[in-house]
């Protein structure tokens, strides 16, 4: 039997909101199951509970190696096996590099690499572990897949975006040769590179660096359903001919050089 979001076992990082929720959702909807991680225990209990008992919340940060290995010992326990990941933690603020008073802390950019770039490593080294040894599926031998985010930024970042960038050109940048190194367990890897999104991380830019980037957003002219998101995760985990490539999921945006544009 091919992969199918039907017999799904898939770990979610930053599983309790946003797009990684999203994700949850359709997954459990389908027939599947999912394990949210996240930092935040309140509200993973309360995904968990809403999303039924095909849903376990393990609280994980994913810059602790430990603490993701145990997150993925945990989802094997309770489901057996892990055959989809989707990394979606992440952090995002903005800093310009020299400023009229001061300079970007290197704490800063350290943080988004940490959390972004070194976080989704980390997941995908624990999952891919574990998915070599899972029981190949179909005539492909698949074992898994693993679902990275990215950004439009690792493209196009603006002003502003130096370490957010960086860390998501980092996620790119991943993509092939890891997908390249799983390929001998049949694991498949692929990264997602989402425009706007209507989701709490970009509720937080100022008003109007939000109607201008919906505004620069060629059609449809909105920010992004993260169900839209969840969709391309479903396809990609049941197109096996996917692999190795970053898929910009836009609208054809492309940033402009400052968020201030529009003001």
């Amino acid at each position: 039997m091919a992969l199918s979001l039907e017999t799904a076992t898939a770990v979610i990082t930053g599983g309790v909101s946003g797009l990684g929720y999203a994700v949850a959702k359709l997954i459990v909807k389908k027939g599947g199951q999912v394990a949210l991680l996240d930092l935040d225990r309140e509200r993973g209990a309360q995904a968990a509970q809403a999303l039924g008992d095909r849903a376990l919340f393990t609280y994980c940060d994913v810059t602790s190696e430990e603490r993701i290995d145990q997150a993925v010992a945990e989802t094997i326990e309770q489901f057996g096996e892990i055959s989809l990941t989707v990394n979606c933690a992440g952090i995002v603020s903005g800093h310009r590099v020299v400023g009229r008073e001061e300079v970007i802390s290197v704490d800063d950019f350290k943080r988004h690499i940490d959390i972004n770039l070194t976080g989704t490593f980390l997941v995908c080294r624990s999952v891919a572990n574990a998915m070599q040894f899972n029981q190949p599926r179909g005539e492909d031998k698949a074992r898994g897949v693993i679902v990275n985010t990215a950004s439009i930024a690792a493209f196009d970042g603006q002003i502003g975006q130096v370490s957010y960038a960086a860390s998501k050109g980092g996620v790119a940048s991943m993509t092939l040769p890891l997908a390249r190194e799983f390929a001998v367990f049949g694991v498949r890897v692929v990264a997602i590179a989402p425009g706007v999104f209507a989701t709490p991380m970009f509720g937080r830019y100022p008003e109007s660096a939000r109607q201008g980037l919906v505004a620069d957003t060629p059609y449809p002219q909105r920010a992004g359903d993260p169900d839209e998101f969840a969709a391309l995760v479903a396809h990609i985990y049941e197109n096996p001919m996917l692999n190795g490539e970053v898929i910009r999921l836009d609208g054809a945006l492309r940033m402009p050089p400052k968020i201030g544009n529009h003001e």
